[in-house]
């Protein structure tokens, strides 16, 4: 192509200027390194050290000043290939370390991965580990069933005749506001001692279990009475379960009737806020307590519905999707004369996180306005349930109305999409404090198999938006063993600080019959669970054979994670389930597609795939290939998946049988041996029982040391593979200090350090001095730099990471370095595996240095060449650097080397923060792909609370010309009005903080978040490539070349002329994000399956029991009383909020 040439004026070259000397800075030299002394500037023979004593030919001349031929760039970047390949062969040691492998070829042994086989293994441990607790489950159970049939109801029962432990009675000791410190509670209520447990993370008391009870149901009730009552014998069936697997952990029933009993006892984690925790909201309970579910909520929004009852609405519903699990699907209408969806979703979604969120914020646009249409609202309704075009649950289906009143019972829409067969069910809600007839209402739920309920006030939602699950367990009920069923759950947050767990389940069936002869009761007692954390299913998976990049994952019927590297959540919600996607924690694309449905579908299978993956930094993406083994885990909906690299096919086994050899390496561990043989780091791992951890890895060495002086190798009570291995490699990596790095003088090369990493647990760096400045992590299998190099071959250059928002590298005593590395491949017999990692760290400064004289047009070894006003030659990367910028950037657009001074402290930026125009044009021209992705595990600063004025939330604010107006104090806004402020009188929170915060932990500031991600990787551009960034008078030249054997990219360009030619500025830093279009994802749903087994029908269900309502007139002596009650500020004693059904009381 036409090359443009620059003025004469353009190029300044300081004459003041002088090359620097290797090194530039003598100021780190290891033992026995020969400081130069101080002269005259070394001749460019010391410039370029021995290894690269090549001529360095002349750059064929073009007109005075031009921008360098492609040609000539191409020369540099070969000087530059030379320079760093010869530097590497030197120091990285990678052939010397082959030849010392096998040279202790005796001892080790080569050990094979088969995957099948390995896949196979895990399944049945994780299936004989959960089979355990399913027999666990079972017994309870059938203990639960006959202790409550057993059971003699008593009317007059008492507080003071129950003696339990009341999980929460310490927390409300402490709490002077408290219900039962005020009214003075008069249960027995027991005190325990408690003595710390690791496996609960928390204290416990194997002798009793304990109960928690939620806030907004009353202790004294009689219905909880003979709950606690009948409960109490499952202690005894609890410690028998313990007794034979002590490996059980929390051991829980949760009543429908709110009650938990848990075993062992421990006090509750009382939030500062008000606690909310109620067992029937949990995922586990809902997920036991009934199949899956259709349903569509409308809600009535005419004219009539206003002020507080839209409100009282808009909650209701936001607390009815919380009782939805990611089995069932929904969808939200509001109606008038006509219906709509109040989203974008016009059909039937899946009940995840992200969906429900969209409901809520979409409810609460709602507006009230027309007339009432229930035809309208049912309709749509019907409609919606009676599309088979779509995903969803197949299972119950269910309409859920709220509305203020109404006259009309629409029976010809019932007669049109419901009868006879009625596979529909209709739950009405009758919402605020009304004169209207509520018999319509009563007769849609008494005639479609459903139930009436009434929410006159904010207390009584939690509770009545949930009773609906005791109607849908009448079928299971009466199903009887048929439905006796365990199911494990998604991941969730366990909410006694065991961290991420799973949970069997098992329904607990009421067996007792009304009398003689008498139909068998219909209703659920409740869920019997117990918990298995996620570390003990990990457990049984194998740790560090597969190598850095291989590992075991696992999925669930909705595709959803249950093992996972990347499955970290940052932060958890108490209220949803952990529920990462297969697709999102791997980057998704196709192949994986295949392989998640196959898992889901239940199959076995294989699947070799080329696909990409990100770096354990973030920063990086790389395309790699990857060996997929999948198999079902029997007698659950999981499947279990494993992913090995081709390289980890094969691993070393060490054999040291030698105690002398034992003790030889193990000296060189000894910090006593740092000063000569370089630093030690190692890995953190589980190498023995009584092993202290440290995330110090001075004091994790020094116990290692401790406990390796009272144990061998060979000991029971260790991890023998682990202990051999590092031991081995500790051996391996010495020999390459006395081979290779111990004779180098590191600074004639701008060496800060050499180092080698391994799978056995050893990250040696060379010098001692070296490692203060080390910043890798000591376990080479989470550090980015070991995992990148395996994956790539060639050369991995890695600069230091930058924060744009954070200030400049400092360049003071020479602390900032470039790690280089590169895989070390062994072939032993015909088996090819990568067993350690080699590498350098480069001085920043006089490498940067050293690729300016690297890349220019030296003729001869004393100066620099000079164009003079008569002379004729190109521009080089040296001489020219006002006019000409030359860089190195990395395969993930982070700026690497630059021959500007000034850019040296924008080292390891992305390289559109230093140069937006050219990284543009970079990216235009193929040399780099971008891929975005979203991060749904992130946490984030919480946004600060709106400016809700003197208001409490959510509640109707009457104005001066209401009190002034005697009709409205005898009104039902003002009843249900003195109903909300009781209510929030004794438990405030309602009015302070939503309930994600009251029921989450106390410590936890950030919530959770979906960030977007960007990364930036090598394009299909391989060649060398010159183009121009056309901008007018301010366009500009440019050279790119992929660096052969490196993941770098060599650019040079003109410097900009002038600044008027902005371009748009690629970004790279994670942003918040509100995830893709969840209107466009529903429209293509990933595949998922729900549960085998429904059960939504019985012939023999009894349907009578479907709801009471009675109309409450408010009298003016209750207000007047109510009023003064709040004056004074003494609540009255709060009437029990336990919906108890007849056939519950015996």
């Amino acid at each position: 192509m036409a090359v443009r040439a620059r003025t004469c004026g353009a190029s300044r070259p300081d004459p003041a200027r002088k090359a620097l000397p290797w090194p530039s800075r003598g100021s780190r030299l290891g033992p026995g390194a020969r400081r130069p002394a101080a002269g005259p500037p070394r001749p460019l023979a010391l410039l370029l050290p021995p290894l690269l004593l090549l001529p360095l030919l002349a750059a064929p001349g073009a007109s005075a000043y031009s921008f360098p031929q492609q040609h000539t760039m191409q020369h540099w970047a070969r000087r530059l290939e030379q320079e760093i390949d010869g530097v590497m062969r030197i120091f990285g040691g990678v052939q010397q370390l082959r030849e010392i492998y096998k040279d202790n070829r005796n001892l080790f042994e080569v050990q094979e991965n088969e995957p099948q086989k390995l896949v196979e293994k895990v399944a049945g441990d994780i299936e004989s580990l959960l089979d355990r607790k399913v027999q666990a489950l079972k017994r309870l159970a059938d203990a639960a069933e006959n202790f409550q049939k057993a059971h003699r109801w008593q009317d007059n029962i008492k507080e003071e005749d129950i003696v339990y432990y009341d999980a929460k009675a310490d927390a409300e000791l402490d709490d002077p506001e408290s219900e039962d410190v005020e009214r003075g509670s008069k249960a027995s209520t027991l005190r325990l001692d408690f003595v710390e447990d690791s496996n609960f993370k928390n204290k416990v008391n194997y002798s009793y279990t304990a109960v928690q009870i939620p806030t907004d149901i009353y202790k004294g009730s009689t219905v909880i009475l003979n709950e606690l009552n009948w409960t109490e014998a499952l202690e005894n069936v609890f410690m028998e379960n313990r007794r034979q697997d002590p490996t059980l952990l929390w051991q829980v029933f949760g009543s429908a009737t709110g009650v938990t009993r848990y075993y062992p006892a421990t006090p509750w984690r009382a939030p500062k806020k008000i606690d909310l925790y109620d067992v029937r909201r949990r995922p586990w309970y809902i997920q036991g307590a009934s199949s899956p579910k259709d349903m569509v909520i409308i809600v009535d929004v005419s004219g009539s519905v206003s002020g507080l009852t839209l409100k009282l609405m808009k909650t209701s519903v936001c607390e009815m999707l919380d009782t939805l699990s990611d089995d069932d699907y929904v969808n939200v209408a509001s109606f008038n004369e006509k219906a709509q969806p109040v989203s974008c979703f016009t059909h039937l979604v899946q009940a995840n996180v992200r969906n429900k969120k969209v409901f809520k914020e979409a409810v609460q646009g709602m507006v009230a306005k027309g007339t009432t249409g229930y035809k309208a609202g049912f309709e749509y309704a019907f409609d919606q349930l009676q599309n088979s075009n779509i995903t969803r649950a197949n299972c119950n289906k269910m309409i859920m109305m709220f509305t203020d009143g109404g006259e009309d019972r629409v029976q010809d829409v019932f007669e049109k999409y419901n009868w006879p067969n009625r596979t529909v069910r209709v739950f009405t809600f009758s919402v605020g404090q009304h004169n209207y007839d509520v018999t319509p209402l009563q007769w849609m739920a008494c005639t479609n198999k459903g139930y009436y309920f009434e929410i006159p006030s904010i207390g009584a939602i939690r509770i009545n938006t949930q009773e609906y699950l005791d109607v849908l367990g009448r079928p299971m009920v009466l199903a009887g063993k048929e439905a006796k069923q365990v199911q494990w759950t998604n991941v969730y947050e366990d909410a006694l600080g065991l961290g991420m767990v799973v949970t069997g389940t098992l329904p607990v069936f009421n067996l007792t019959q009304d009398g003689p002869g008498e139909k068998k009761n219909q209703l659920i007692l409740g869920v019997m669970g117990i918990d298995v954390a996620l570390n003990d299913i990990k457990r049984l998976t194998p740790n560090y054979t597969l190598g850095a990049n291989g590992y075991v994952f696992a999925i669930d019927l909705n595709g959803y994670v249950l093992l996972h590297p990347n499955l970290k959540p940052q932060t958890t919600n108490f209220r949803e389930p952990v529920t990462l996607d297969f697709l999102d924690a791997e980057l998704e694309d196709e192949n994986k597609e295949e392989i998640r449905r196959s898992m889901i579908d239940g199959n076995k299978g294989h699947k070799q795939i080329r696909t990409l993956v990100k770096s354990l930094d973030e920063r990086y993406i790389d395309e790699v290939t990857r060996n997929y083994t999948w198999v079902p885990i029997r007698s659950t909906n999981y499947s279990l998946g494993l992913v090995l690299p081709p390289y980890s096919t094969f691993y070393l086994q060490a054999n040291l049988s030698d105690q002398i050899l034992q003790v030889k390496y193990f000296e060189f561990l000894l910090p006593s041996s740092f000063e000569s043989e370089g630093h030690v780091f190692i890995a953190p791992r589980e190498y023995c029982k009584d092993l202290n951890a440290s995330d110090n890895n001075t004091e994790f060495l020094k116990n290692f040391i401790e406990l390796m002086e009272k144990v061998t190798p060979d000991s029971k009570q260790c991890n023998n593979f682990l202990l051999h291995n590092l031991i081995l490699d500790t051996g391996i990596t010495q020999q390459l200090v006395e081979r290779v790095w111990r004779d180098q003088d590191l600074n004639t090369y701008s060496l800060l350090a050499v180092f080698a990493a391994t799978d056995g647990g050893i990250t040696r760096v060379f010098p001692n001095k070296a490692a203060e400045d080390w910043t890798e992590n000591p376990e080479p299998f989470n550090a980015s730099f070991y995992r990148r190099s395996l994956d790539n071959h060639g050369y991995v250059f890695k600069p230091p990471q930058q924060d744009a928002l954070l200030r400049p590298l400092e360049l003071e005593n020479d602390t900032v370095g470039i790690l280089v590395s590169t895989a070390v491949e062994l072939s032993l017999g015909g088996r090819t595996l990568r067993p350690a990692v080699v590498g350098v760290k480069l001085d920043l400064e006089a490498w940067a240095e050293k690729f300016k004289v690297l890349a220019s047009n030296r003729t001869h070894q004393d100066q620099p060449q000079k164009c003079g006003p008569n002379s004729h030659c190109e521009m080089d990367c040296e001489v020219n650097n006002e006019d000409l910028l030359c860089v190195l950037i990395d395969d993930g657009g982070f700026l690497v080397l630059s021959n500007q001074n000034h850019q040296w402290d924008q080292v390891g930026r992305f390289f559109s923060e230093v140069d937006a125009n050219l990284m543009l044009a970079l990216y235009n021209n193929s040399f780099y792909t971008r891929k975005e992705s979203y991060d749904y595990q992130a946490a984030c600063a919480p946004l600060p609370p709106g400016n809700l004025g003197a208001a409490p939330r959510g509640i109707f604010v009457p104005t001066i010309a209401d009190f002034l107006n005697l009709a409205w104090w005898t009104s039902a806004a003002a009843w249900s009005l003195f109903q909300q402020l009781l209510y929030g009188l004794i438990y405030h929170s309602w009015f302070q903080a939503d309930p994600a915060e009251a029921e989450g932990n106390p410590e936890v500031r950030e919530s959770s978040c979906v960030m977007k991600q960007t990364q930036y990787y090598f394009g299909s551009v391989n060649a060398s490539y010159n183009a121009i960034i056309d901008c007018g008078n301010c366009s500009r030249l440019f050279h790119a070349q992929r660096l052969i054997n490196t993941n770098l990219l060599f650019v040079v360009a003109e410097k900009p002329l002038c600044s008027q030619c902005e371009a748009g500025r690629l970004l790279q830093k994670e942003t918040h994000s509100d995830g893709p279009e969840q209107c466009e994802l529903v429209q293509r749903p990933r595949y998922r399956r729900g549960p085998h087994i429904c059960f939504d029908y019985n012939a023999t269900e009894d349907t009578s029991d479907c709801g009471r309502g009675a109309s409450f007139p408010p009298s003016l002596g209750v207000l007047v009383s109510l009023q003064l009650l709040l004056l004074l500020g003494l609540p009255p004693r709060p009437q029990p909020q336990v919906h108890a059904h007849p056939s519950r009381q015996l």
